[in-house]
């Protein structure tokens, strides 16, 4: 065996990225620098993956609370004293700020906030305390004294903050009366509001759906807001505000648009300058989930806006653990290395529902792929926002 190690995954450290900075200069620079140091050999199959925040500081794709409160303005005209809003995470970097602007927009804010946990799994509460709790979750309408009554002071264990507080507090700061009400059925904020926007990220047209099925006025998702294009400020105009985050106290960044149309010019650069086929993806939260919280990781509202055609798909993969335990558990270990060898490369083109398959990742790659480079790259002080990828299409059977 030659090669003793399979996929390889760094994080490439990067300067400061600002608006109007060309990533398409920056990038393959970087890349270059590294191949004279030695660092680095380009390989067929390499994979570039850039952080959808970089992307989106380049392109300048900024926002301020007023450019939201204008927004909302102009989709629920003529002007209206209330609104309800339905499911929004609990996130100081994801929602705090959106809340502000909505709240500018209106005389009367009211929150439906799910229990025990957000979409996401940010808990208001211990969920283990639901067992002993005189409560159904499915049917039942709390108030924040119910909340407080049955559950305790509402803390989040890894942040320290009591969003019940700092969501209503954000609302009075922004001049509105502020009502919190907590239910997991999303037509219950039809009972204090007709006008609505879902805030749920993966639910959203669920929500509206429903919303408008059982007599909104008017429902709106987050991706209704922002989503036209203009000089002024920036937008999305597939996602609005979904994919957003706190970049000041009035000032958002929004998830980088154009990202197809990057990706296929990054590669394209990359190739022609490696002789290599390199593909490229944006990535935004690994879609995996904390063990500890029960946090799951995607607040955006997918983990790859953007990827060149060779990152389409799902593994397809045999399990060697299997082959090794089951079909060649009685052969000496060369003869066992050589029929599992031989397994991977002659399997077939589709192992769905094989038992030589069976506990293989049916995720896509750019799930997986995007959840690695999440990983490695964080999202505090590294300065890694881009991840290379090395090995990853390779299998046992193959040698560099």
């Amino acid at each position: 065996m030659k090669r003793l190690f399979g996929t390889v995954a760094r994080g490439l450290r990067s300067p400061i990225i600002n608006e109007g900075d060309d990533l398409c200069e920056i990038i393959p620079a970087l890349l270059d620098t590294a191949v004279r140091n030695g660092q680095l050999v380009y390989r067929d199959g390499d994979i570039l993956c850039i952080t959808e925040s970089i992307l989106g500081r380049a392109q300048g794709n900024y926002a301020s609370i007023y450019d939201i409160e204008a927004s909302v303005k102009e989709q629920f005209s003529p002007k209206l004293d209330k609104i309800g809003l339905v499911f929004p995470i609990l996130s100081r970097n994801r929602f705090s700020i959106l809340l502000k602007a909505i709240a500018l927009a209106f005389e009367e804010v009211v929150v439906l906030l799910s229990y025990p946990s957000d979409e996401v799994g940010n808990s208001l509460f211990n969920p283990d305390l639901m067992y002993d709790a005189p409560i159904n979750p499915w049917t039942d309408v709390l108030q924040k004294d119910d909340i407080y009554a049955h559950f305790g002071e509402s803390i989040h264990p890894f942040t320290g903050v009591n969003y019940i507080e700092l969501y209503e507090e954000i609302i009075r700061a922004s001049g509105a009366k502020a009502k919190l009400i907590f239910a997991n059925n999303p037509e219950v904020i039809l009972n204090y509001a007709e006008n609505i926007i879902a805030c749920d990220i993966h639910t959203r047209e669920n929500t509206v759906r429903r919303l408008k099925k059982h007599g909104a006025k008017k429902a709106l998702s987050l991706t209704d807001f922002l989503n036209k294009k203009t000089d002024l400020h920036g937008y999305n105009e597939q996602y609005g505000l979904l994919g957003s985050n706190k970049a000041s106290e009035e000032r958002l960044k929004l998830f980088p648009r154009d990202c197809q149309e990057f990706v296929e010019k990054l590669s394209a650069i990359l190739c022609e300058r490696s002789g290599k086929q390199i593909e490229v993806m944006i990535y935004g939260d690994g879609a995996f989930k904390d063990p500890v919280a029960k946090i799951w990781e995607l607040a955006d509202p997918v983990v790859a806006p953007g990827f060149t055609k060779g990152l389409s798909g799902k593994p397809n993969e045999v399990k060697i653990k299997y082959l090794a335990d089951s079909k060649y558990d009685a052969l000496s270990s060369e003869e066992q290395r050589e029929r599992i060898l031989e397994a991977i490369r002659n399997k077939s083109d589709d192992l769905t529902g094989q038992m030589i398959s069976e506990g293989t990742t049916p995720r896509q790659y750019t799930d997986l792929l995007g959840s690695m480079a999440d990983l490695v790259s964080g999202s505090g002080d590294k300065g890694t926002p881009f991840v290379y990828i090395q090995g990853y299409f390779d299998n046992y059977s193959d040698d560099w």
